[in-house]
This record gives structure tokens, sequence and C-alpha cells, in this order.
């Protein structure tokens, strides 16, 4: 049985370094490498890992230029977690199964930031769903799931990380009765989709109009990658972790409430203290140590939302 994984970031590692454990790759498709600063390279971790495991591999620009190349390896399955393109359909056609990783539980979070948003949206349960590729997006049917209850101190960093050893071990229980055709899957219940787009440059600012909770929520699942950040002045501060205060102040949002040992700020509804804050070119530290000495924020100042 050979398989044709598709995978870009470190979420598909746990999925691919499974099947390689269990199946044949014959081939590995990623999201070519990208220029950094400095004029350095830097490998996918899909890439990487096919690299430095002898796996056959190919990054196109664009996958619909490498059709007849993939078919060339002569594969029964082809399986994605988390590739970044789309799979035209001469390619799925050609396949009796073709399967997908997804980060959450469809039909919910469809899309490309499931498991940003179900921090974002306040979800208390996600999880991961082994489903067939379709034309649709994410609206293939589905074989299998598995949920997750997401805890307090949950980021997408770690949401990622647990997520893809979830679905790693789901995808190799489930295969077999795919394969043998036991499972035949079960088509998803279109009034229950709902979708999550790729996070925008916009949604990155905290608005401290909001109400603390969603602050919250929102830097949860923006950290560490992009990072939500606070516009002060033209300076953006990122705060990749923050909680309600036990303060209790009645004045507006985005009142600086406290700089003393810490960074509290009013919202809509409630303060909330930064706890982990970085620069732009420095080093993530705690708001503990950013407050001693810092000099963009004082006591009542007020930062507004309009600062770009």
């Amino acid at each position: 049985m050979k398989i044709i994984f598709l995978g870009t970031p470190e979420f598909a590692i746990p999925v691919l370094d499974s099947l390689k454990n269990n199946y044949e790759i014959a081939l590995v498709i990623s999201q070519p490498n990208r220029m950094k600063k400095k004029n350095q390279i830097i490998e996918t971790p899909v890439a990487k890992y096919a690299r430095e495991n002898n796996l056959a591999l190919i990054q196109p620009e664009n996958i619909k230029d490498s059709i007849d190349e993939i078919l060339s390896y002569n594969a029964d399955i082809l399986i994605t977690a988390a590739y970044g393109q789309y799979i035209p359909s001469k390619l799925l056609n050609a396949f009796k199964y073709k399967l997908n990783v997804h980060g959450s539980l469809l039909p919910k979070h469809r899309g490309g930031a499931p498991i940003q948003r179900s921090l974002i949206e306040g979800d208390e349960y996600t999880g991961v769903t082994i489903m067939e590729m379709a034309k649709k997006l994410d609206g293939g049917k589905i074989y299998s799931k598995q949920v997750y209850k997401i805890e307090n101190d949950d980021n997408s960093t770690t949401l990622f990380q647990k997520l893809s050893v979830i679905g790693a071990k789901l995808l190799i229980d489930t295969l077999p009765d795919i394969l043998s055709d036991k499972n035949l899957g079960e088509e998803q219940n279109e009034a229950e989709a709902t979708y999550s787009p790729n996070i925008s440059k916009e949604e990155e600012k905290i608005d401290l109009n909001n109400n603390a909770r969603d602050i919250i929520n929102q830097i949860r699942g923006l950290s560490y990658e992009p990072g939500a950040y606070i516009d002060c002045n033209g300076i953006k501060l990122k705060v990749y972790k923050a909680e309600i205060s036990n303060i209790r102040a009645n004045t507006k949002p985005g009142t600086v409430i406290n700089v003393k040992k810490g960074i509290s700020i009013m919202t809509n509804d409630m303060p909330i203290n930064l706890l982990e804050v970085q620069m732009p070119g420095k080093n993530i530290i705690s708001a503990k140590d950013f407050s001693n000495g810092q000099k963009i924020f004082t006591e009542g100042m007020i930062i507004s939302s309009e600062n770009k």
C-alpha cells in the first residue's frame, strides 16, 4: 500500500511519521521553502523531515503543475495534513482513497484556521476529523472523529501540538477499516457547517473596546504565531498571554490602570493583566520584567483603538 502524503507545518509531522512507520511512503509533497531574513532559506518542517528520512520529495509552487509527476508514482492513497494548497479535482479523482486530517470536529470550523478560531471563539471542545477530500472545502464524508476538551492554558501552539498527535493515532486506527471498505464514511450535515478562514493581518490587532474574555481568547488563538498586538502610539507590543485582572475599575476602555510589577489595561468590561509580551525585535519576556523601566505605558494614559 503506497501513500502520497501532502503537508507543510509541524502539525503534519506526527501524521507523516506514523504513516511512515506503518506504510510505504511513495512521495511527500510540501509547500516550497521560503526565504527569511538575511537571505536564509528555511525548509518547511515536512520537507526537512522528508529529507532527513530519505523520502522522495517535491515542493511545487502550484500543485496543478505537478499532477503527471505525482501520478507517475502509482500510489494507492492520497493523504493530506495541513498542506496549504487547494488540491485539484483531477488529482483527487485519480485516487479511490483521498483522506485529510482536519483539526476540528467537522462540519464545524471548515477552512484554513480551525484550531486558531476554536480558541478565538471560546469553544469548550475541539478535536480531529478524518475525512474524505472532496471538491467542496472540507465538505467530504467523515470517517472518524476524536474530541478534545480545550484546557484553560491552551493556546494555538499547544493545541496544534496536541491535535497533531491525536490526529496521527486516529488516522492509523481508522485506515484499516477504510481500506477494507468496512468504513464507508458518513455525509456531513450542511446545516451545522461553520467556516474558519485564515487569520487576516487586521485580526492580529487587539481592540481594547472588546470584552476582556474575547481579548484573552484572541491572544490565545494567535499565540505564539503570528501573535496579537496592542498598538500604542505606533509601537506594536505583541501580547502572548494575559489574564482577567482582579483589579476593579470603572474607566474607559484602553486606560492603563497599573504599570507596577506588570501591566494592567481596562477593556470594555474589566481589566486584563498582560503576562507575556514582546517589543519589536526583542525577545519574549514576562510583563513583570517588561514593566521595569519601560517607557511606553504610564498609569492613567488611554490607548486609543484608532492607533495604526
